[in-house]
């Protein structure tokens, strides 16, 4: 199906089934966290964004928490927020060009690189519209960097027609893996646009590419009661992006937060894109806005409000992750930024709402506020996550150093995320391997 089709299609989907009033969200604390980095020049113009977790096949104890740091790079730490390795951004390769920029990341396990079973670690580089590729070395110890770069040297831009284009920055966003088989996949949101892309990872002679095997556009405008339309706030020139996504590595399904509007689910079958359902929707969607040019930001008409929102998610929707259970049961997760919460549906059926969270202050960490990525994991990873790991980032961390932006990642044990709700969520750490899943 084409994606001009597909936009037609979900551009008709106005009516989302009705859910009950979410509760206050439950609080947990996390029990690590990262160094903060800041957004600066003397911090290297460090932000941090997205995580992901590297399940190590021996120790699990010794499994690595990789974070994206956008024009910082990328950071490796360890399961108590050491700092192990860092990564720096490619630079740029021009004066009038923009350097690389480290938006999101994911993994790939078990990938044939030059004939040898290799852990990926892929990340978008919005600076330079590219999907670069880290290769993990499970034997590597204390002072010994495990990631290496193994992106070919000919990959080409993921949207950008040329190199003109990839300066003007509408470029690689978000991103999420999974494999089929042998074969393994990245899902690549565009930066100010509606579009994603599917992309299929291939060995080059021993590095990195990819190849385009599918196109979506999520709408840009909805239809509302009445016969009129709304469009999500956003500055001039931009659509309503995506940028938080995951793939539910056995069922083969995207679920992608559209920012100001939410929480898609798109099917995954055959390399292309099918038919976008919108599971849950911002509080705000449909709100009437005017763009006040003095401030540069969209102001909402609240006091018009039609009512058509969702009540689980305030704008941004944002870092998206999925719970494996056993026989399709589990959890996606997905970041409501503008409230500091996340909001928790079932994975099977019709995808419930089931409550929200938050990350809240601790006696060993602060907690978690604007949150754009996170990822989780089920299975035991030592002694510190003896049943399952959430990592989130937090987008202000503290304490703050005067006016810097301090950004960092918080790690929570995912059993006291699951026992922290009345009816407390699943925990099961045997059901699901993530280095054995497609």
């Amino acid at each position: 199906m084409s994606a001009s089709a597909l936009t037609a299609l979900a551009a008709a989907l106005t009516v989302v089934t009705a859910v009950p009033a979410a509760p206050h969200p439950v609080p947990v604390t996390a029990r690590a966290e990262t160094p903060v980095v800041y957004d600066d020049e003397a911090g290297g113009n460090a932000n941090a964004d997205d995580p992901a977790v590297w399940v190590d096949p021996t120790r699990p104890g010794r499994s690595l928490v990789i974070g994206t740091l956008k024009e910082g790079g990328l950071d490796v730490y360890g399961l108590d927020g050491r700092r192990l390795q860092h990564l720096a951004a490619p630079p740029a390769p021009g004066a009038d060009a923009a350097p690389g920029r480290f938006n999101n990341v994911d993994l790939v396990y078990g990938f044939e690189l030059n004939g040898r079973r290799t852990d990926l670690a892929v990340v978008s580089d919005r600076g330079r519209d590219r999907i670069r590729a880290y290769a993990i070395d499970p034997a590597a110890a204390a002072g010994r960097a495990p990631l290496r770069d193994v992106t070919a040297a000919d990959v080409a831009p993921v949207f950008a027609a040329n190199e003109a284009e990839v300066d003007e920055q509408t470029t690689s966003y978000g991103l999420a893996a999974y494999r089929d088989g042998d074969d393994a996949y990245v899902v690549v949101s565009q930066r100010e646009r509606s579009r994603l892309r599917l992309l299929e990872l291939e060995d080059r002679g021993g590095r990195v590419g990819y190849r385009t095997e599918s196109t979506l556009d999520l709408p840009t405008s909805f239809a509302l009661p009445g016969g009129t339309s709304w469009r999500p706030c956003a500055d001039p020139g931009e659509l309503p992006q995506v940028e938080g996504m995951a793939v539910d590595q056995e069922e083969h399904v995207l679920y992608a937060a559209q920012e100001a509007v939410g929480l898609w689910r798109v099917e995954l079958d055959d390399e292309e894109f099918e038919r976008p359902e919108l599971l849950d929707r911002v509080r705000e969607y449909g709100t009437p806005w005017t763009y006040d040019e003095v401030e540069e930001e969209c102001v909402l008409d609240t006091a018009h409000d039609p009512g058509l929102g969702g009540e689980h998610l305030s704008a941004d929707a944002e870092g998206v992750t999925v719970y494996h259970g056993a026989d399709g049961a589990g959890y996606v997760l997905a970041s409501s930024q503008g409230d500091d919460s996340f909001a928790v549906y079932a994975r099977e059926g019709d995808h419930a709402y089931l409550g929200s969270f938050a990350v809240t202050d601790g006696t060993a960490t602060d907690g978690v506020q604007h949150s754009d990525g996170a990822t989780v994991v089920n299975v035991p990873l030592g002694s510190a996550f003896p049943k399952g790991l959430l990592v989130t980032h937090d987008g202000e961390a503290t304490p703050a150093d005067g006016d810097r932006e301090g950004t960092n990642f918080k790690f929570t044990r995912w059993d006291a995320v699951a026992a922290a709700f009345p009816s407390p969520l699943t925990v099961d750490t045997r059901s699901f391997d993530p280095r054995d899943a497609d």
